[in-house]
């Protein structure tokens, strides 16, 4: 227990500082403010919603900014048009330029975010109550499931090539989110600032909210709490973890190697929150003929190694 709570709270905090940190830099593009006031903004709007909110709401609120970066992000890559057949050929022969094992890792732990599991788990109950069947539930879960992955993937993929196209073998220093948004300009035009604050703060502001509220919803899970979000016990948790994420973000002198680093502690605790995940999984005493197949099963194992091996290797600097 004592090391599911440690994951869950190494995870967390390590994306509330770096989503907060995306967020401000975001909403410092498209307003012009200090980017250490917009951080506080960003908390006292994210406290706010979580404080105040209810679930529904929280949820609505996220839908619209999923749909607003997904929709910035997608027509930025068309924009920048990076070149496919790299893209294909990446995709068949994969290679980790020296140097950038920790980027992957801290890649992979925001794809793979390991809060998720977290949150799918409260989204399920609260969408699929015991009165629905559960057979019903499993295909629409399954449904909603797969079209967030594939939606996330698209996104995500996005977001690398237009980083390939706009940035990669330029030589610029690039120390915020500014300076990425200029790098854009020669290809985007003057909408680059726009184009990049929005799918900035989209990005950055749903992960901040969904964070401390995973983690909260975790840990009351495992110390048997409930699921009351008026809990005070239930908000003492997400304001710790966002507010130690704030705190880090404003206090950073580098928000891009204060987001790098972040996601790479994120990436290294994914091992442990799915190992936990595939055991849960797999008991009958409480899934019954739902459990986990010898497919599934495999895939997961695959993630804990692949990513074990990974944090290894980068730890005793092997690679």
């Amino acid at each position: 227990m004592g090391l599911t709570i440690l994951a869950i709270g190494v995870g967390g905090f390590s994306f509330a500082t770096g989503n907060v940190t995306g967020s401000s830099q975001g909403l410092a593009i498209l307003t012009g403010i200090d980017s250490r006031i917009t951080i506080v903004i960003t908390f006292l709007a994210v406290a706010s919603l979580l404080w105040f909110g209810r679930y529904k709401v929280i949820e609505r609120v996220l839908v619209v900014l999923v749909m607003l970066m997904s929709i910035t992000f997608l027509a930025t890559a068309v924009i920048v048009r990076p070149d496919i057949g790299e893209m294909l050929r990446g995709l068949v022969v994969p290679s980790v330029p020296s140097g950038s094992l920790i980027v992957l890792i801290g890649l992979i732990g925001s794809a793979v975010v390991p809060y998720n599991l977290f949150l799918h788990s409260r989204s399920v109950q609260e969408q699929w109550p015991s009165s629905v069947p559960t057979t019903r539930a499993l295909a629409e879960a399954r449904t909603d499931t797969w079209f967030s992955i594939t939606l996330g993937g698209l996104i995500t993929v996005a977001i690398l090539a237009t980083g390939a196209a706009a940035f990669f073998g330029t030589g610029q220093s690039i120390e915020n989110a500014a300076d990425m948004a200029q790098q854009l300009e020669p290809t985007v035009g003057s909408a680059a600032e726009i184009l990049f604050g929005l799918g900035f703060f989209g990005a950055g502001f749903t992960s901040a909210i969904t964070a401390p509220l995973a983690a909260a919803i975790a840990v009351s899970g495992v110390l048997g709490w409930g699921r009351d979000m008026t809990d005070m016990r239930f908000r003492a948790v997400w304001i710790i973890v966002l507010l130690g994420g704030a705190l880090m973000a404003y206090f950073s002198a580098d928000p891009v190697a204060l987001i790098i680093a972040t996601q790479y502690a994120a990436g290294l605790s994914l091992p442990v929150l799915a190992l936990f995940l595939i055991i849960v999984m797999n008991r009958k005493d409480i899934l019954g003929r739902h459990v986990n197949t010898l497919t599934a099963n495999i895939l997961g194992g695959l993630v804990v190694a692949g990513v074990s091996i990974l944090g290894v290797l980068q730890i005793f600097g092997l690679v």
